[in-house]
Order: C-alpha cells, then structure tokens, then sequence
C-alpha cells in the first residue's frame, strides 16, 4: 500500500500532526508544494482552518494531484470549528478525489486561545488513527 503525507501550516501545529503520522508509518511528510510523485492508495492531507476556510494551496494540490489520490483522509486543527471535514468534502467532490468518512481533528491554538495543542495526547491519538488505517483500511468512502 502506497502513503503519502502533505500538510499545510502557517503556525506549525498542522505540521506537528502530519510528523506524527510520519514518525509512525515511517513515510515523509512533505508540505502541500511538492506534487505526489506516483499513484497512492491513501493520502493523509493535514490541514487547518485560516479565515474561515482551508487555504487555496490545500485545494490546489487536490484538484492537481486527483489523478494520483486513490483516497484522501482529511486531519486538521482548528481553534474555533470543529473541523475542515465538511469543506474537505466539498474540496474532494469538485476534484472528482475519494474522501474517507473517518478524519482526525483537534485543537489547534491561536494566539493565546487553545495554547499548547496539539498536545501529546493528541499526538498520540493521531499516530492510533493513522495506525488503524494502516491495518484496516477504509472500504467505503463518501
């Protein structure tokens, strides 16, 4: 099975969760810039929410790598919103890209709100969900 990891971050606690998921299934994790080389089985896409929204640099490297995603897992942080998966969605579905009805989400600070997340619990919960894909890949995605 073919992994691959891309994130985006501007403060840094996306790129905590992507090095986590790294550091366990021993796959680099590269940011959004660098395209995917070769046809993968699954994509963890680490993303956060700036603005409302997720960054046209996540909806770029989707819409010009759908060819090569065989399913995309969404991860993201976010101070306020309790996840990107419903903008992810939208994001997938235009790109014509398969989303896996599971995702991984925490806090993410900004400023003083939220400080200190991701912490290591919720590191710890990441690299268990990146796992249990690993073994038991998803079946049906949305």
């Amino acid at each position: 099975m073919r992994i691959a990891i891309r994130y985006y971050t501007q403060t840094g606690n996306t790129r905590k969760l992507a090095e986590a998921i790294a550091a366990e299934l021993g796959v680099e994790a590269k940011p959004v810039s660098a395209a995917l080389e070769e046809k993968t089985d699954i994509v963890f896409l680490c993303n956060s929410v700036y603005w409302a929204g997720i960054d046209k640099s996540v909806k770029r490297f989707v819409r010009d790598n759908a060819d090569k995603i065989g399913m995309l897992v969404n991860v993201s942080t976010a101070a306020l919103i309790a996840s990107t998966y419903a903008q992810m969605q939208k994001t997938a579905a235009d790109a014509g890209v398969k989303l896996c009805a599971q995702e991984y989400h925490c806090r993410g600070s900004f400023a003083a709100l939220h400080a200190g997340h991701p912490n290591e619990a919720e590191l710890d919960a990441v690299k268990a969900f990146a796992r249990g894909l690993w073994n038991e890949p998803p079946e049906r995605p949305l």
